[in-house]
């Protein structure tokens, strides 16, 4: 699989590119924004991209929005800052994961082959079609349409989507969902599902004050009405 870096400091940026060569990985590495953009637009071959935040002329933040113009594959943001802003904006704009610096490399290994292993099940799994009034989601070929708009999600997305398809008429908890999807063990104050929710309802064209197709049940999770 191939996987692009992109991050101005060149030591960072060379080490993680020893790091994924070293455990099988095809690397894209770019030291600034510029360079990475045309890497983007030039390979039609990358499965996820490492995107440092703090870069001059484009940042990361930027980079990953041009990036999810026209491309799904995983996103993972690599930040020297832990801050929630930092980590709210990256998921917002389209991020899948973060990643703070200084990181284990350990972890960043584990981060990039979970996101790998989602787009991978996202890209395979055969489970049918949901359709559930206006929307429809089939898990073969991995598309969501509503009204017969096709409406294009991430793997992370389809999966959260997909989940609350599938559990139609119960109530999800943001703890089942982080969980299930992430893997990871789920603190109270993350805000990863709301942001990736909220993220979802603006792709299905939900009004963010009374959305209509996936409810916000407070306190609990959201659900989707059969």
């Amino acid at each position: 699989m191939k996987i692009l870096i992109v991050d101005d400091e060149k030591d960072i940026a060379d080490l993680i590119d020893v790091i994924l060569k070293n455990e099988g990985f095809s690397t894209i590495k770019c030291y600034d924004p510029e360079t990475a953009l045309q890497e983007v637009e030039q390979n039609d071959d990358i499965d996820l991209a490492l995107l440092d935040v703090m870069m001059p002329k484009i940042d990361g933040f930027s980079l990953c929005a041009k990036i999810r113009v026209d491309h799904t594959y995983p996103i993972i943001m690599l930040t020297a800052r832990g801050e929630d802003v930092d980590k709210i904006t990256g998921l917002t704009i389209g991020a899948d994961d973060y990643v703070t610096k200084p990181f284990n490399p350990l972890e960043l290994l584990a981060r990039i082959k979970a996101q790998l292993r989602r787009a991978t099940a996202f890209s395979s799994q055969k489970n049918g079609t949901l359709v559930l009034g206006a929307l429809s989601i089939n898990r073969e070929e991995h598309t969501v349409q509503l009204f017969d708009e096709t409406v294009s999600l991430t793997p992370t997305e389809f999966e959260i989507l997909w989940m609350l398809c599938e559990n139609a008429g119960r109530v999800v908890s943001s703890e089942t969902i982080f969980e299930t999807v992430w893997k990871e063990d789920y603190l109270d104050s993350n805000n990863t599902v709301m942001v990736h929710i909220r993220r979802i309802r603006e792709k299905l064209h939900e009004p963010p004050r009374n959305p209509k197709i996936i409810k916000t049940v407070w306190g609990v999770g959201y659900k989707i009405e059969k």
